[in-house]
């Protein structure tokens, strides 16, 4: 019964080859495989093709080339296999095939016969020593997918006609078979010789740093239900915290596509509209705060918000820019946060706030209030560091929402000394050692810590994501994918 219902979809190709490689070809989506020999290929082979038939819930065709030469086999949900057209007829008595189970151990290889079991008083008489086909020695022959197919003895029609009364005169239900198959169809590779080949034609499995940097960009690109609130802290200046709110901002804008705003919230003046594009005006969170009324009237429409903050044409985010009129004197309140996040959150999905050096401070405190998820950057000197822990202990003293902030906060650190001045030599390789013992001390006490190498396109000026070396921009989406995990 199990070759009645083996259908011809999905395609599945599989391929043995004797210098220990094969393939599993199934819908045109290639898994190479490799092992210690050909009997263990063999194995993985079929464990591949019967995890697909029990995905599907029925048996699977499948189109066999080893050194026997092509064939077909049918392999069940339950790892039973049987050949579907053999070459040459065999006897009444060998047609029906003893369900083998598929094995993950190079013993499969060997499995060509099995000893047939005693005969019962009153079945057929003994089968002549001449019937019997002894097992091969494994180096015999070339391991093929025939070796996963094993002929019952003779038996009478006795014992035949009584397992045939013994399968279940009903179908099965419809609704326990579908054709759709639940697993994703895994891309081919992009990167590295693996790619190279994919794009000669050979359909290549990613290598594992592939599905690594694959799933990273999965969790950034998410929607989240209702706002996000990141902020970035460090009682230290020089601590990096303004590069790492532009890179988290235009790594979560451009992956997940949805409306972001990085907020300079320092109390007085803050330095990320000195990094960042300037947009069409001069407003700032004062201006924003000032017409808060009409920003969140019913009336109010999304464009509106454009006015009070400034575009970042190429990483696809908003900038807030703090107060800079050199000759005030205003410090942001507690309330002023409120209403500013209050406005904020009504027209974007993702706030990243950036912060001042006073973890007093009652607009610093405020944003902490709101905050969803706490990021700590870090350089490579030891009192950013030694700062950065301050910060954690402070938050983690006041108990409650606080506490929980620190013990699930993200450490970036940088692997640089000094935000202002290039590195190369010994002091990049110093720079590396410290920002690894700095990255090892942090380890237990948070959620997670990312190293960041250093890139001289962060060192000065406007800071823009294509500018960084692929090293770097492939260690800002590790954090930020860290970020987003405790979304």
């Amino acid at each position: 019964m199990m070759e009645t219902q083996a259908l011809d979809f999905p395609k599945i190709n599989a391929v043995l080859r004797t210098n220990g490689t094969g393939e599993v070809t199934i819908n045109g989506t290639s898994h190479a495989i490799e092992a210690a020999d050909e009997a263990a290929v063999l194995g993985e082979a079929l464990r591949l093709i019967s995890e697909t038939a029990a995905q599907l819930g029925r048996p699977v065709r499948v189109s066999t080339t080893d050194p026997d030469g092509q064939g077909l086999i049918i392999v069940s949900p339950e790892g039973v296999v049987s050949e579907a057209a053999p070459i040459k007829p065999t006897p009444k008595r060998e047609q029906d095939t003893l369900p083998v189970p598929v094995a993950s151990s190079p013993e499969i290889a060997k499995a060509t016969t099995t000893a047939a079991p005693a005969p019962t008083p009153g079945s057929v008489p003994d089968a002549s020593p001449a019937e019997e086909v002894p097992a091969r020695p494994a180096d015999a022959a070339p391991v093929t997918f025939g070796a996963a197919v094993t002929h019952a003895s003779a038996q009478g029609p006795a014992r035949a006609s009584t397992a045939a009364a013994a399968e279940p005169a009903t179908r099965r239900s419809l609704k326990d078979t579908s054709f759709l198959i639940s697993a994703p169809v895994l891309q081919p590779a992009t990167r590295g010789w693996r790619g190279v080949l994919s794009r000669l034609g050979f359909r290549m499995d990613p290598s594992a740093e592939e599905l690594a940097e694959r799933e990273d960009i999965r969790t950034v690109s998410q929607h989240w239900p209702g706002p996000r609130t990141v902020a970035v802290v460090n009682r230290k200046g020089g601590a990096n915290k303004t590069p790492t709110v532009v890179m988290l901002s235009a790594i979560l804008a451009r992956y997940s596509g949805a409306a972001t705003v990085a907020w300079d919230n320092n109390e007085s003046q803050g330095t990320l509209g000195w990094r960042t594009e300037k947009g069409g005006h001069n407003n700032s969170v004062l201006d924003l705060i000032d017409s808060s009324h009409a920003l969140l009237s019913p009336s109010a429409q999304a464009a509106e918000i454009a006015q009070f903050v400034h575009h970042q044409t190429s990483d696809k985010f908003d900038v807030l820019r703090s107060d800079e009129n050199e000759e005030g004197d205003h410090e942001v309140t507690a309330e002023e946060v409120d209403i500013a996040h209050q406005v904020l959150t009504r027209y974007y999905r993702l706030i990243v706030m950036d912060s001042g050096n006073t973890a007093r401070a009652a607009n610093w405190r405020r944003m902490i209030h709101h905050t969803n998820q706490l990021v700590v950057p870090v350089t490579a000197i030891e009192d950013r560091a030694e700062a950065a822990r301050l910060t954690l202990q402070t938050l983690e003293s006041r108990g409650g929402h606080d506490a929980e902030l620190a013990r699930n906060a993200v450490v970036i650190v940088s692997e640089s000394t000094d935000a202002k001045r290039s590195m190369s030599g010994d002091a990049l390789k110093r720079a590396k050692d410290e920002a690894r013992r700095i990255a090892d001390g942090f380890a237990p006490h948070v959620r997670a810590v990312v190293r960041i190498p250093y890139d001289p396109a962060l060192v000065n000026g406007p800071i823009r994501y294509d500018a960084l070396q692929p090293a770097t921009q492939r260690a800002w989406l590790a954090a930020a994918a860290a970020v987003a995990k405790g979304f």
